[in-house]
């Protein structure tokens, strides 16, 4: 069947995950020109019973930066973010601003209220690298003291503080907002969501997608007929295609209230600490978002806790929580002063070889026509999600993608496997 051909039919495309992928992915579906509410289908398949945006999307720290990875992605995502923030009032509706981004290098402090925090490894052991700035390279920018307005870390600990990128390229926005801002804004244009939905096998024909298999807890399996389906339930897309080469990590995180009277200024920091020995004496590198409602997001290593079945049995060990807030709180007493109001863990999705490892995304190499994947965006799925979603559309369409050459992510890459 031919692209123009196949373009003109009624398409009931299936998106297989309720995350930052499968939800703007909707979004920019549902806002092309060429979509028809009256005769196309739109629907995301969601595994979990409570809601999208339940896995990383939702406890991510939502970094969207120019120097992220990979740069064929980053450089479509980027701009896309710019523009729907500016069309959709990000700002208000999902947190969208521009951001301070530096490294951190210093001491903790040697309070009393301190106590041993530990590795901040959770109980899956194993520390893992979340490799955030592997697509930075060496900025090669001026080592200096801290900025003015950065008073919410302790001068006195500071070694060092390095800008990692200059003005206006690096931005943020809360990663829950943003996915359930796309989900609404795509279900406006009609887009059904099916929550508890726990998608099996894809089906085709001879020559194309006829629909995908799904099941609940509570009933047996489903079928939802389609034209198109899209898989990017991230670290859960091997459950449905099992030689998709994609690994999960684990990785903790927690949000922290600081007092009313104190303001957060906007930075994020990359930060090495060195952990006092009476409370531990090892080394730490969380991550630390300043966001504009004036909470603050701190996020520790990966680690190798195996993947549970769906996104809802994900489990939160609370030691690694602890040692987050204690070695943030180790060199800032406006968080230490604070009151922890979330503990989170989530899974990330890393493709196990290839390019910075992943993401794959492309149409799917010897399936039947209509057949995607975009899975393995490691630590970056919010700020390439729009680029994502843009060239699947694209693709989808219009027949072919003209954004970007993503011919170092395409699926075809992994043909031997796929």
């Amino acid at each position: 069947m031919s692209s123009q051909k196949s373009n003109s039919l009624p398409k009931k495309i299936v998106i297989v995950g309720g995350g930052i992928i499968g939800c703007t992915t909707a979004y920019y579906l549902s806002h092309h020109p060429s979509y028809r509410s009256d005769i196309d289908e739109i629907t995301i398949l969601e595994a979990s019973t409570t809601g999208v945006a339940q896995g990383a999307s939702g406890k991510a720290g939502g970094l969207v930066a120019k120097w992220a990875y990979p740069r064929e992605l980053v450089d479509v995502s980027f701009p896309e973010h710019v523009r729907l923030a500016e069309l959709h009032n990000g700002t208000e509706r999902w947190g969208w601003r521009y951001v301070n981004c530096g490294s951190w290098k210093g001491r903790g402090e040697d309070d009393p209220s301190l106590a041993n925090p530990g590795s901040g490894v959770g109980d899956g052991g194993d520390k893992t690298n979340l490799e955030k700035t592997a697509g930075l390279g060496d900025p090669n920018l001026e080592r200096r003291g801290l900025p003015d307005d950065l008073h919410w870390v302790k001068e006195s600990l500071t070694d060092s503080y390095s800008p990692m990128a200059g003005d206006g390229e690096t931005a943020q926005v809360h990663p829950y907002l943003f996915t359930t801002s796309m989900l609404e804004l795509a279900q406006s244009k009609g887009v059904k969501l099916r929550l508890g939905a726990i998608a099996g096998p894809i089906a085709f024909d001879e020559t194309n997608v006829t629909g995908v298999f799904y099941q609940t807890l509570t009933t047996p399996m489903e079928f939802v007929p389609a034209t198109h389906a899209i898989l990017c339930a991230g670290p859960w897309t091997p459950n449905i295609l099992p030689s998709v080469p994609v690994k999960a990590t684990r990785a903790h995180s927690i949000v922290i209230q600081p007092q009313p009277d104190v303001q957060i200024s906007p930075y994020v920091l990359f930060t090495e600490i060195d952990v006092p020995k009476r409370i531990g004496g090892k080394s730490a590198s969380p991550e630390i978002y300043a966001r504009p409602n004036n909470e603050v997001y701190a996020c520790g290593p990966g680690d190798k806790s195996p993947l549970p079945y769906f996104v809802d049995h994900v489990k939160v060990d609370d030691a690694a929580c602890e040692a987050i807030f204690q070695h943030v709180a180790s060199i800032s007493p406006e968080l230490r002063a604070g009151t922890v109001v979330k503990k989170q863990a989530c899974f990330l999705a890393t493709v196990k070889k290839g390019k910075l490892g992943g993401p794959i995304v492309g149409p799917a190499p010897r399936m039947a026509g209509g057949y995607y994947i975009a899975t393995g965006h490691t630590c970056w799925g919010i700020c390439n999600a729009p680029g994502t979603a843009k060239v699947l559309t694209e693709h989808i369409y219009e027949g072919k993608i003209t954004s970007a050459n993503l011919s170092e992510l395409a699926p075809s890459r992994y043909a031997s496997t796929l």
